[in-house]
């Protein structure tokens, strides 16, 4: 791995989709990636795909909610309108997200993200194949398809599958079953290197396959600013951002790795008491530190190469508030440069 492509979200409602696509593609990015808020996640893809030449992934979204004909039916036409430049990202969530906010069912993820995986591809297989589709699972079933409901293969290949991982079962999942293993932004050099990639390299093994295998995509929340006030704005939303992310239980671990752990029940006692604004002075610059990159574009590119290249392919950035596409475009021709 010599080179290390850099991936901005795109946020946007479906009316500015098209327009914001177009903007981020001037700045040199590689790809463009969407994740579950308040708009579709599949939807500014759909734009995306026809407005520029970037490649592009869903990060992440949801499985269980949806059914893997969905998901695949879905995956399949992106891969068509994008000319092969797609990949399906999918993740978990949590529980009370999966259960409250959609009305779907939680039980063993790691073996229902298993099972969602399997059937996608089942199903691809027989898009692309013929091969009989007659997939029986726990969760799922998939055993009909009339000639009606049969795009037939995709010229451009089956799209890949991405899978959004922290803990080390869902980890192990990706580098087994998965095209790509999307690296939680809550995270720190310290346990991208000692826990998630040890883990990822020895699943792999483990799986007799090899790293050039499967796509690896770090990721990163920026705080870039070229004045102090600049500097200061954005470092109190990825303060709040980290505080956000620092209150679920299931990414304690990250924490933990540093000796953090304790702050992990404090934030999420106030997000019970729905004291949202009071997150941020919980995280102190150490945290803000390990886990966020900030500084000017010029070194926040040289911190991202510093930290990702050679360990990952790809690298997706993220930003809790308004970055200017000039200032991302001098974040990213630095990693270029570096």
């Amino acid at each position: 791995m010599t080179d290390l492509l850099v991936d901005v979200q795109l946020v946007a409602a479906p009316d500015q989709a098209t327009t914001r696509a177009r903007a981020l593609a001037e700045t040199g990015v590689d790809g463009l990636f969407t994740f579950e808020g308040p708009w579709d996640v599949f939807a500014p893809l759909v734009l995306a795909a026809d407005a520029t030449d970037r490649f592009l992934y869903s990060n992440v979204a949801i499985a269980f909610p949806r059914s893997p004909m969905h998901l695949a039916t879905m995956a399949n036409d992106l891969q068509t309108l994008s000319g092969g430049r797609f990949a399906l990202g999918l993740g978990t969530q949590v529980q009370a997200h999966v259960e409250r906010r959609y009305g779907s069912t939680w039980g063993r993820p790691v073996a229902h993200m298993a099972e969602w995986v399997a059937a996608v591809r089942a199903i691809q297989a027989r898009w692309q194949h013929g091969t009989p589709l007659d997939f029986e699972g726990e969760w799922t079933t998939h055993t009909l398809l009339p000639p009606t409901f049969d795009p037939g293969p995709n010229r451009h290949g089956s799209p890949p599958i991405w899978l959004g991982a922290l803990g080390p079962r869902m980890t192990a999942l990706a580098a087994e079953a998965a095209d790509g293993l999307l690296i939680h932004p809550f995270s720190t050099e310290r346990h991208l290197t000692e826990t998630t990639l040890p883990r990822f390299e020895q699943a792999l093994t483990a799986a007799g396959r090899d790293r050039s295998a499967v796509t690896v995509v770090g990721q990163a929340i920026l705080a870039v600013g070229r004045t102090d006030e600049e500097q200061a704005s954005a470092l109190a939303a990825v303060r709040g951002l980290v505080g956000f992310y620092g209150s679920t239980p299931a990414y304690r671990p990250v924490l933990d790795t540093h000796g953090w752990g304790d702050l992990q029940p404090r934030l999420r006692q106030l997000t019970k008491e729905g004291r949202w604004d009071e997150l941020a002075a919980l995280v102190d610059d150490d945290v803000v530190d390990a886990i966020a990159v900030r500084g000017t574009p010029a070194e926040v590119a040289a911190e991202l190469w510093r930290r990702f290249a050679g360990r990952v392919d790809r690298v997706g950035v993220y930003t809790p508030y308004t970055l200017h596409d000039d200032l991302l475009a001098e974040v990213v021709a630095g990693v270029r440069d570096a």
